[in-house]
């Protein structure tokens, strides 16, 4: 099946018209007519390069949500009509332990994730959701809550659950004191998730611009981290951080910020590697952790308590042709908080 999307030949060329080969719908698989494709920081790492594993042609895209249009006959999860989501995995073994357990980004074997990748076979190349349509089996689509605003739902199949795995891995809970580290397409979806599930959050920012910004989206409170009082002023005041940051910035400051046996957690991906000094862990007894995005269990669980709590992300929806703009803009953090594309117009 040919459809219609937005490719990057290379490295240093920008985004443009493509069209690609969607397989034929197999007994478990699903294919959805997209209508809405989140852009993610990740997708121009990958577009352009920066992480040294780029294939091209290259369609970006693993925030999808679409209408189910045609089904597979061993399908029951869903039915023609249905809306659907795909996040950033198409598939797995299904069969390692991290799979069985739920953990499918955690695949031994290696996922497939939605683009810049391959299938399980290890020769047919995925592309992603700047497009028109997608097949993907099963397992791997997620059921969209009706009630959430489409345009909304698209982030959150990775800055969502990007987000909420690590609040759920370190249980946050009503009364817990939790720190987001920065404002934007992650951090905004981490103080939305922290204030639903109870916590008092506080935004730790570089720009006293975004306090309004961050009180709205639930904080309750907001500290100024280009000040060096700040840091002595909340010294040991949080059980959890989140750090989103993507840029160079100094992770033993931070982890003073944490109580005995607190925990900060990145989910952030700075171009070099942080300095990390032996006391600020040892001091508290305090935990630095990574945190990817969840199994597609949890990213379904993420999905029904934004359902809950009437949560979706801040987006400005562009039509396809404003791709590479968009992309300048979110390197300038040009963007309240992500960019979505409107599929009708690719």
């Amino acid at each position: 099946m040919k459809t219609r999307a937005w490719a990057t030949p290379a490295a240093d060329q920008p985004l443009a018209p493509f069209e690609v080969d969607r397989r034929e719908v197999g007994p478990l698989d699903v294919q959805l007519d997209i209508l809405f494709s989140g852009i993610c920081h990740s997708d121009i790492h990958q577009a352009r390069g920066e992480w040294g594993n780029s294939k091209f042609p290259m369609v970006p895209g693993h925030e999808i949500v679409g209408r189910v249009t045609k089904v597979g006959a061993q399908v029951t999860k869903l039915k023609v009509g249905d809306l659907a989501g795909v996040g950033c995995m198409v598939d797995s073994c299904r069969t390692c332990a991290p799979c069985d357990h739920g953990d499918e980004q955690f695949c031994q074997k290696g996922s497939a994730f939605t683009y810049n990748s391959t299938e399980m076979d290890r020769k047919t190349p995925t592309y992603g959701g700047y497009s028109k349509q997608v097949v993907v089996t099963e397992h791997f689509t997620l059921k969209v809550p009706t009630s959430l605003a489409l345009q909304g739902v698209a982030p959150l199949l990775c800055a969502g659950i990007t987000t909420y795995s690590p609040l759920r891995q370190w249980n946050c809970k009503k009364g817990d004191r939790v720190g987001v580290v920065g404002l934007g397409g992650l951090g905004h979806m981490a103080v939305k998730l922290a204030a639903a599930m109870g916590a008092e959050v506080t935004m730790l920012s570089t720009s006293r611009s975004k306090e309004a910004d961050a009180t709205r989206l639930g904080a309750t409170s907001f500290a100024l981290t280009t000040e060096r009082s700040t840091f002595k002023t909340l010294a040991g005041q949080f059980d959890l951080l989140i750090d989103t940051v993507s840029a160079p910035h100094d992770l033993n400051s931070y982890l003073g910020l944490l109580r005995p046996y607190g925990a900060m957690a990145l989910v952030g991906v700075p171009p070099k590697p942080l300095e990390v000094a032996a006391f600020s862990l040892i001091n508290g007894n305090r935990r630095l952790a990574g945190s990817s995005i969840g199994g597609i269990r949890e990213t379904q669980e993420m999905l029904d308590f934004c359902a809950k709590h009437q949560i979706v992300a801040d987006v400005e929806v562009i039509p396809a042709e404003k791709i590479n703009v968009a992309y300048e803009r979110m390197v300038k953090n040009d963007v309240r908080y992500r960019f979505v594309i409107d599929a009708a117009t690719i």
